[in-house]
């Protein structure tokens, strides 16, 4: 699975003014009601209870908060890079400056579970997260993000 097939360019925002992590979450839903015509409140809701469960901050300031909730047709993703990092209950106690949503079905099983590992991969690279954090271009950010994709998988 390649990014570019979960994520569009009109679904990547930089720089993102959120002041904490309940802000962030969100914002994470309002932009998934403007770019997915998704329902806000459902994936508000959805993302908030999923970390309930354990939070979603994976350390070195990156998050992959993801939910599966009625409503959404194809696993959809939304990557934002914050203007200033938030405390996110990261595993390793770092703020987050770099945030990848992904919002599934809830019979989505195996597709979210190999978008969730695409992301994880993708992020877990220092290198691509130093690119990242080069720029707050938008369109710059999603060729980084759906680029390296095809050179990870040479």
């Amino acid at each position: 699975m390649e990014l570019s097939q979960i994520l569009g360019v009109e679904a990547v925002r930089a720089p993102l003014k959120a002041t904490s992590k309940k802000r962030l979450l969100q914002d994470l839903a309002d932009m998934a009601e403007q770019v997915y015509d998704l329902s806000s409140e459902a994936a508000y809701k959805a993302l908030s209870e999923r970390e309930a469960l354990g939070p979603t901050g994976v350390g070195r300031g990156v998050a992959i908060p993801h939910a599966r909730f009625a409503g959404v047709s194809r696993v959809v993703g939304l990557f934002v890079r914050l203007e200033k990092p938030v405390d996110f209950e990261s595993i390793d106690r770092q703020p987050v400056d770099l945030v990848f949503a992904l919002l599934a079905p809830e019979a989505a099983g195996a597709e979210h579970l190999k978008a969730l590992a695409r992301v994880s991969r993708t992020l877990r690279s220092e290198a691509i997260c130093a690119k990242l954090r080069s720029t707050f271009d938008p369109n710059a950010l999603y060729a980084i993000l759906t680029e390296t994709k095809s050179e990870q998988a040479a």
